[in-house]
């Protein structure tokens, strides 16, 4: 029971790992013991990692309740593989680089991604429980 779901929380839960130890990691070395100090950089972490924890917890709820009322597989493995997709996509976009073109764009897709598939799994969520 929930081998779909539980597939995503595990990736995702190995990306939140990456995510989170990035913001100890540079509040270490830069001398930062709370806040963001005034450091960019740091403080791009600290969002990058809040606005996974704003988002990724409920769309896996959404997918734990659409699995466990009999949702297909493959669309299940469409919100898990499209909410991946766009978390990485805006983690990586945001991270260093001196690109602004592809922090614009990916941080836009990544967003937009996920809202994508939160309304997707909300919407279908909905459907399943009128239709039952």
């Amino acid at each position: 029971m929930f081998q779909t779901t539980l597939l995503y929380a595990g990736v995702l839960g190995v990306l939140m790992a990456i995510l989170s130890i990035r913001v100890p990691l540079r509040r270490g070395r830069m001398n930062i013991p709370w806040g963001d100090g005034g450091d960019h950089i740091l403080a791009t972490r600290i969002r990058v990692f809040g606005n996974f924890v704003e988002y990724v917890p409920v769309v896996l709820v959404l997918m734990a309740l659409l699995e466990a009322s009999g949702a297909t597989s493959w669309s299940l493995h469409a919100l898990g593989a499209g909410l991946v997709s766009a978390r990485l996509i805006h983690a990586v976009s945001l991270s260093e680089g001196d690109c602004p073109l592809w922090r614009k764009v990916g941080r836009g897709i990544g967003a937009m991604g996920t809202w994508l598939v939160l309304l997707a799994a909300s919407l279908y969520a909905v459907a399943n429980s009128v239709a039952a």
